[in-house]
């Protein structure tokens, strides 16, 4: 598997290298964010290790980028540990977050930690039945990861997509906070639980618009104390 490491650290690039090299993969290695966009497009990697403060375009820009047109994981590295930071970089679309100084071995783990969960996952889609969801008007497909509201389709990155798909698959059951970020990021969270109201919030703003004409028979409920559950 090629993994793309991303960071303006030479000596970082090159620790990783030989880290990922020992463990059998192919490490491409780009010191700025417009590099990596450009190596990302050529080598297709199964794997960015992606820098959060980088020259020419930051680690947020190229993971923007990145996610407009892949669904690839994303490991972020900052030398910040602060929540907002951890919180701002999930949000985007990353997978994990690794906070420097590290471990080699320890980014190393989480690398195949990410993939095995990354590989399951999409063993699952291929494999599951229920890989579609139509229900008054929302049609959400997991084989492509597209969204249609009344027939338009609703552009949403992949977390987004992912949490309103788990929702919807398991209709009024309630989860709380840490259930959704196991289920839908798939690790233990840093402690901050704030990145699923944000995704929350910007689920709904997408497809819950408000209709006078319609009242739709579903909608993404709060339980207030515990959670949230897809309503249908």
């Amino acid at each position: 598997m090629n993994i793309l490491i991303v960071d303006d650290d030479r000596n970082i690039c090159e620790i990783l290298r030989l880290y990922l090299q020992k463990e059998g993969y192919t490490p491409i290695v780009a010191y700025n964010g417009q590099e990596a966009l450009e190596k990302f497009r050529i080598v297709q990697p199964s794997l960015i290790v992606l820098d959060l403060m980088l020259p020419i375009m930051d680690g947020i820009e190229v993971c923007k980028e990145v996610r407009k047109f892949s669904k690839v994981p994303i490991i972020m590295l900052t030398a910040k540990g602060e929540t907002f930071d951890k919180v701002l970089g999930l949000e985007l679309g990353a997978d994990d977050y690794v906070v420097k100084p590290f471990e080699p071995k320890e980014l190393v783990a989480r690398v195949k930690a990410v993939l095995r969960r990354f590989s399951n996952n999409e063993k699952d889609i291929s494999q599951s039945i229920n890989s579609e969801i139509n229900i008054d008007g929302l049609f959400v497909s997991h084989l492509n990861y597209e969204v249609h509201l009344d027939g338009k389709k609703v552009d949403m990155p992949p977390k987004e997509f992912e949490l309103l798909f788990f929702l919807a698959s398991n209709k009024n059951k309630v989860f709380t906070r840490d259930q959704l970020l196991d289920e839908v990021w798939g690790y233990e969270f840093f402690g901050d639980s704030r990145t699923v109201d944000v995704h929350i919030k910007r689920v709904r703003e997408k497809i819950e618009v408000e209709n006078q004409e319609e009242v739709k028979s579903w909608s993404i409920k709060t339980v207030w104390g515990v959670g949230y559950k897809f309503s249908a």
